[in-house]
């Protein structure tokens, strides 16, 4: 028997198509799909479609996530268009910073703009510099990286190379291949700079005390201490290891239990008895009386 083919096989496949594009969807998909203008237009005026951007829809009652922000963005920008720079390093996860204002690359000379994003039009975008994540088209790691380079301070780039060694993300040859790629731009030689000076996976702060407190330690010109290193039975927050100084970040509630404060002691202790000096700040230590931190540092150090 014939398959029976017309609007019910049209309605499965606009469906499947929300369903991947977290309830977003073009205008050229649909007419891709064999949906007419007249449908179009019927669904919008009834309310089962809501406009996201020019020629994108959502569907009524699609919940409001990034992802869904992501991809509608890409598609508002065509075909060729990929999730760039600092919202691609958020959908990879390796910024927990999520942009008001999208970031998407078209290599296209297209002057047409859509409000909430912010287009960028690179020479040339290499198929080995894209992927599809989380169903999202965007710049694979390594080029996020590079375009983050340009738009981002240091440290920024460092802790965005920390999270993609801890998440597994970050391949060398991969790396390589598209800073070669990449050679003449500016955020290639940002990023080797960076390289030059930085191991991945180095410094990953896992909360802003420890971050503010990393960055004291390198506005005073310390010795670079390891950050979240194993030592014994334990993850110390920061160590000097040759001058046997180890550093804990107090950030909050949690230090004020009675178990905690029994856990901190035992480490403390620990820590003493194997020839370490303990030494805890708390978060109005740190960015309130910075000066007294880099005191008791200096003479620990």
């Amino acid at each position: 028997m014939q398959r029976k083919s017309g609007p019910t096989d049209v309605e499965r496949q606009v469906a499947l198509l929300l369903a991947r594009q977290f309830g977003r969807v073009s205008r050229h998909q649909l007419l891709r799909i064999g949906l007419g203008p007249e449908a179009i237009r019927h669904r919008v005026s009834t309310g089962r479609l809501t406009r996201a951007h020019r020629g994108v829809y959502c569907v009524t009652g699609a919940p409001l996530t990034r992802e869904g922000r992501w991809i509608a963005a890409v598609l508002a920008c065509g075909s060729s268009a990929v999730l760039s720079h600092r919202s691609a390093a958020a959908l990879w996860r390796l910024t927990d910073k999520d942009p008001a204002v999208i970031d998407v690359s078209l290599p296209s000379r297209s002057t047409r703009s859509h409000e909430g994003i912010r287009l960028h039009r690179p020479r040339r975008l290499d198929l080995e510099d894209c992927a599809r994540h989380r169903g999202i088209p965007a710049t694979t790691v390594a080029r996020t990286l590079i375009d983050c380079a340009e738009v981002l301070g240091s440290r920024s780039i460092e802790r965005a190379l920390d999270e993609a060694e801890y998440l597994r993300l970050l391949d060398e040859r991969d790396l390589v291949d598209a800073l070669e790629r990449n050679r003449t731009r500016t955020g290639a030689a940002r990023l080797r700079a960076t390289l030059s000076r930085h191991k991945p996976g180095t410094t990953r702060t896992r909360n802003p005390l420890e971050e503010a407190f990393l960055l004291l330690t390198r506005q005073a010109k310390l010795p670079a201490p390891e950050v979240n290193e194993p030592l014994g039975p334990y993850e110390i927050d920061f160590l000097w290891r040759p001058q046997r100084v180890a550093v804990e970040t107090d950030g909050g509630q949690s230090h004020d239990r009675l178990t905690q404060r029994e856990r901190d002691s035992a480490r403390d202790a620990w820590l003493t008895a194997n020839g370490y000096r303990p030494l805890r700040f708390t978060w109005h230590q740190v960015t309130q009386r910075p000066h007294e931190v880099l005191a008791a540092l200096r003479a620990a150090l």
